[in-house]
């Protein structure tokens, strides 16, 4: 086995379900010809982050007293993670789930900000770790993500330099819903 496709693979296993704000929908790229996708038969992959839920509160994880048939069915049909600890914060918590690392190896110990730093305080995804967009685009998968971003509020850290085709959400917590190149709203004083 190549070292390449044993670190793909591991890369991906240590990934799970955590929670924080962030969809991930990969699929086959449309530059590979059919023939090619129809003897590869790749699955799509789906990884979702919610902010402020429980454990208990799908279906798929226990007895939810909140009905989620849709979250549920795709549970039962793919992958259901269980070993997946989350940073107590979302900036954290999403930048293990975007890098299968702790978040402090990824530049992510604390929350998102603009920094010149470098080191496990910084605020972005650093440059030494590689998202799962990037492995996956690199194997050929179109990726594309839909959410809060919060790892990072500043080109070149945003999620399309990251390893996502297209993006569409927020780039920070408190930003701004018409104009994401605005992270912080203000709010005008009379």
């Amino acid at each position: 086995m190549d070292t390449a496709a044993w670190s793909r693979r591991e890369f991906l296993r240590t990934l799970g379900v955590a929670a924080a704000g962030c969809c991930l929908n990969p699929l086959a790229r449309a530059q590979t010809t059919s023939s090619q996708r129809a003897s590869e038969k790749r699955p799509n992959i789906i990884l979702i982050m919610v902010d402020d839920m429980g454990f208990s509160d799908l279906g798929c994880y226990g007895a939810s007293v909140i009905q989620t048939p849709h979250i549920d069915g795709l549970a039962a049909r793919g992958l259901r993670f269980s070993q997946f600890y989350n940073a107590a914060r979302c900036c954290p918590t999403r930048a293990s789930l975007l890098t299968g690392l702790y978040p402090h190896q990824a530049g992510m110990g604390g929350m998102v900000k603009k920094s010149s730093q470098s080191g496990p305080y910084q605020g972005y995804l650093n440059r030494r770790c590689i998202t799962i967009a990037e492995v996956l685009r690199a194997a050929g998968y179109a990726t594309f993500m839909s959410g809060k971003w919060h790892v990072g509020e500043e080109r070149p850290y945003w999620p399309t330099d990251r390893g996502f085709d297209h993006y569409f959400g927020l780039i920070n917590g408190a930003a701004n819903y018409w104009d994401i190149t605005k992270t912080k709203t203000k709010t005008k004083t009379k």
